[in-house]
């Protein structure tokens, strides 16, 4: 569905019907899949032919959502994972192994920080964290010999910064080694990472892509732009005949846009079994329905409550980037014209216990260890998502202990303002 705009791929994308077929994605909750003869099922495990026999390495609800994905961020392959953690880590992992090294962006969520600082460098992957506002000097000075992969979020959760990704991309490039973007904030009906220079892309889907808080997921995206064989000594994963699956070389037999994907299935899925459920693929897909329209709605409600805040006496700073005097409201402007998203960050006066004080006496707005639902929801991630990173790496990300993250809902603009105005009152 290359020639139709984003709005109507949300709706259309991945699934198409033939005659008689069922209109809605069909649920294929089956763990297994059967075949008349040794041989027709062999041809699956030699990556001879395209099939299902497992539901831990593929699915077909899966892979549908997982097509529409891709075609939603202009990719040539996707794939769904249990969770956007897991994606993360598949999308590090496939082209990292011991005595790598990541170049990542300081302000990135708390549990990616934790996966890429203290498990992954456990399993031999170092990291250099740089400022998301690094300097050209500053991104190509974190580079080493065997730097394989650069990582950052679109826009951060919590800190709310915008990755500038042109130039995350052209050091990457400098460097020989691909982009990763996590676009869970903006999604790509308000920023495309891959437009931008991005190489792969990843979601947390369990965000704005479902938005109704019903099933935790991830996904992945190859845009298909790097070239692996012209770094074959980098990459030895996807350059060199893997023996765990008969000596397939991937970037041979699936070419530059199926490789990634092709071994992050055949290789890290079979492995570490972090699949989605076709269950939840299911209801994902009917969240990325009805994407288009609710991102508008969190991105005008998002923007109406950073303007409220910015003007009361009792709130110290905002951060949304669409907000006029933010200190990315230029990148917003450039990467997302038309809105990012509904997470608002600020700080109150009195710190940390007046920031406890204030989510208490909310009465619309729920605490809850989530973001980027049709309800309001609100957090202090110092004590809730951050609460394993020191008060030095927290104020590194740009996070300080008395920041409340609200993700605005797709309630009523005036109903969020009302609620807000009565707990800041009663401070």
């Amino acid at each position: 569905m290359g020639n139709y705009r984003i709005n109507t791929k949300c709706v259309q994308s991945g699934y198409r019907p033939g005659n008689g077929e069922p209109r809605q994605i069909p649920i294929i909750q089956s763990t297994t899949f059967k075949y008349d003869t040794s041989e027709a099922m062999g041809k699956l495990f030699d990556l001879e032919e395209n099939g299902y026999f497992y539901s831990r390495l593929q699915n077909p609800t899966n892979d549908l959502v997982a097509a529409k994905i891709a075609e939603l961020e202009g990719g040539t392959a996707g794939m769904l994972t249990s969770s956007g953690q897991a994606a993360n880590f598949f999308a590090l992992f496939n082209i990292c192994e011991a005595g790598s090294h990541i170049v990542a962006s300081s302000a990135i969520y708390g549990g990616t920080f934790n996966l890429i600082a203290v498990t992954m460098k456990k399993m031999g992957i170092d990291v250099t964290f740089v400022s998301p506002d690094a300097t050209e000097d500053e991104l190509n000075a974190a580079f080493k010999d065997n730097t394989r992969a650069v990582f950052g979020e679109s826009i951060a959760n919590p800190a709310l910064t915008v990755l500038d990704i042109e130039r995350f991309a052209k050091a990457a490039h400098a460097h020989n080694v691909p982009l990763i973007v996590d676009n869970t904030f903006p999604t790509p009906v308000h920023l495309r990472p891959i437009e931008w220079g991005a190489d792969i892309v990843t979601h947390s889907t369990t965000k704005y892509m479902d938005g109704h808080g019903s099933a935790v997921g991830g996904a992945l995206v190859d845009s298909g732009n790097f070239d692996w064989m012209a770094h074959k000594d980098m990459y030895k994963g996807l350059t060199t005949p893997d023996d765990s699956y008969h000596g397939i070389t991937y970037a041979e037999k699936f070419g530059q846009g199926g490789a990634f994907i092709t071994k992050c299935t055949a290789q890290l899925m079979r492995d570490l079994g972090c699949a989605q459920s076709p269950q939840s693929a299911f209801l994902l897909n009917l969240g990325l329905e009805s994407l288009h329209v609710r991102m508008k709605r969190h991105a005008e409600n998002g923007l109406c409550i950073a303007e409220y805040l910015n003007s009361n006496d009792k709130v110290t700073k905002v951060s949304f980037p669409h907000l006029k005097g933010d200190r990315y409201y230029d990148l917003a402007q450039k990467y997302m014209p038309k809105g990012g998203c509904g997470v608002v960050s600020f700080e109150i006066e009195g710190g940390r216990e007046a920031a406890e004080k204030f989510m208490k006496n909310l009465k619309l707005a729920a605490i809850e260890t989530h973001v980027a639902d049709a309800r309001t929801c609100c957090l202090n991630p110092a004590t809730s998502t951050h609460r394993q990173m020191t008060d030095r790496q927290l104020e590194e990300a740009g996070i300080p202990a008395g920041l409340v993250r609200m993700s605005c809902g797709l309630e009523d603009k005036d109903d969020l303002i009302e609620d807000l105005d009565q707990a800041l009152s009663a401070l």
